[in-house]
């Protein structure tokens, strides 16, 4: 995941800035049903993740699911896979384990919610709902350069999801932050549809770090710098996340994305580690990843 990348990730400032003033009413006003935690990588057959699996695994989906317990399903963003594809990756994980598929290309970067998007929503849709309980939130990710002027597309598209399948959207042009107005006008829809509004944590683009929720659910896309603040940067979330807990957050969605992506099972199983320890999670760590993980 190159977006976001910097040259010197030393002299940035990775502070997490204040929640939103929004974020802790929305997080009081959801039921109180338990927390769910959920947090994995965003790929699990990349070539920089060969290192992850043991000499002579056969199938690296059905091993990956052993390890932790969710995947952020990027696959999905480059075309619209097939009900029995689905069927086969429902087949090869355990009951536990969830999908959080990312919303097909010809929906988000090349139709840009147009009008005559719905067709590719309709057949992403009747094909993906094959994982039955393990479909996670299924998430939209829109151009950098889809700015507020088409936020009338985003109604239209958020108004016509249907509302018994859960959504979570980023929006990556930094108008959409910046201004007040919008910012305001984009949350309220957010919330009154029951959508998450993607927290992206990345290096060159901190304005992404609105940290407003607008709904029950946390959706995180941390993106490691492959540095050594990358772990500083992971205690700090564990200490927000501590915060929404004790708030009434009831849903964590935590997805660990590299540059270089063979760290990425390392920084997870440090994060889950210390979830554990500070949330009282119990999520599995990974079993075969060595207890000295720091890298850098």
């Amino acid at each position: 995941m190159k977006f976001g990348k910097v040259e010197r990730p030393d002299i940035i400032d990775f502070t997490l800035p204040e929640d939103d003033k929004n974020t802790s009413r929305v997080i009081e006003k959801t039921s109180k049903e338990g927390i769910s935690v959920y947090v994995g990588c965003a790929k699990w057959n990349k070539q920089d993740l060969k290192g992850f699996y043991p000499r002579g695994t056969k199938d690296e989906l059905e091993y990956y699911s052993r390890q932790f317990n969710s995947i952020e399903l990027n696959a999905t963003f480059y075309r619209i896979f097939s009900e029995d594809q689905y069927k086969k990756w429902y087949d090869k994980t355990p009951e536990d384990f969830k999908f959080f598929p990312k919303l097909v290309q010809n929906i988000s970067h090349l139709k840009r919610l147009n009008d005559d998007v719905q067709p590719y929503v309709d057949e992403y849709i009747s094909n993906v709902i094959y994982l039955k309980e393990k479909l996670g939130t299924i998430f939209l990710q829109m151009h950098s350069n889809f700015g507020p002027k088409n936020f009338d597309r985003v109604i239209r598209f958020v108004e016509k999801w249907p509302k018994e399948i859960r959504l979570a959207i980023e929006f990556r042009h930094t108008d959409w932050f910046n201004d007040s107005v919008v910012s305001n006008e984009l949350y309220n829809l957010m919330e009154e549809n029951t959508i998450a509004n993607i927290i992206t944590d990345t290096a060159g683009r901190r304005d992404l770090l609105h940290m407003c929720l607008t709904n029950d659910e946390a959706f995180i896309r941390y993106v490691g710098a492959n540095h050594e603040t990358d772990y500083t940067r992971l205690d700090d979330w564990v200490r927000r996340l501590a915060i929404w807990k004790g708030q009434g957050i009831n849903k964590i969605h935590f997805f660990v994305h590299q540059n270089i992506e063979e760290e990425s099972p390392l920084l997870s199983k440090y994060f889950i580690k210390k979830m554990n320890d500070r949330l009282g999670t119990q999520l599995n760590l990974p079993n075969h990843l060595s207890d000295e993980l720091k890298l850098f």
